[in-house]
């Protein structure tokens, strides 16, 4: 008599096991609502890439450049040209005269990415003092109607050494090598136009 009882309790207790909890639709309709990612797009916007609140900024975002963003940073970033810029696609920014020699130039190579040389220096009393349109800094283009824009030093200054003209025409660029020859640089066939004396078009 015991031992049925037993088995009787038994089985009722597996019997409410197995029952459910909840209405099987309404765990259905749970799923079909809850995508395997809506938890990131949550936590990151929708694109997984949603802004970086500043407390949590970690070191590897400031060095990838994730940095947080604050509330007064401009939402669109644009490019700007450099407050320094020289256009070396403007023909006002070319100067041009004609020497005798010895000129009195002292001329420097620009770094070797570049190539070509440059106005260090004008002595006294030189023909280029007297004449007074040159100035250190001005890069040298052409010697008379020959392009020397981008040469090795000795190339280039070794045109002018073998110029037979009683008076040398140098061009020159007013600004920096890296207007002149860096990515925002007068293209090949512009120099070659404007150094023959055509009509440029910036």
């Amino acid at each position: 008599m015991k031992s049925s009882l037993i088995v009787a309790a038994a089985t009722t207790s597996c019997a409410h096991a197995f029952v459910p909890t909840t209405p099987a639709t309404s765990r259905t309709s749970v799923s079909l609502n809850m995508g395997l990612f809506d938890g990131v797009k949550e936590a990151f916007g929708s694109d997984g890439m949603g802004e970086l609140g500043k407390e949590r900024e970690t070191p590897i975002d400031r060095w990838m450049g994730w940095n947080a963003k604050t509330e007064d940073a401009p939402q669109q970033s644009v490019t700007k040209a450099p407050v320094d810029f020289i256009d070396s696609m403007d023909a006002k920014n070319y100067i041009s005269t004609s020497l005798v020699k010895p000129m009195g130039i002292v001329f420097e190579e620009n770094d070797s990415e570049f190539g070509g040389i440059f106005v260090l220096e004008i002595s006294e009393g030189s023909s280029a003092e007297t004449d007074g349109t040159i100035r250190p800094g001005d890069q040298l283009i052409s010697v008379g109607d020959k392009k020397v824009s981008g040469l090795p030093f000795e190339e280039a200054l070794g045109t002018i050494i073998d110029s037979t003209d009683d008076e040398v025409k140098l061009v020159f660029f007013r600004g920096a090598s890296k207007f002149l020859y860096g990515p925002a640089g007068a293209s090949t066939e512009w120099l070659d136009e404007f150094i023959k004396g055509e009509k440029v078009e910036a």
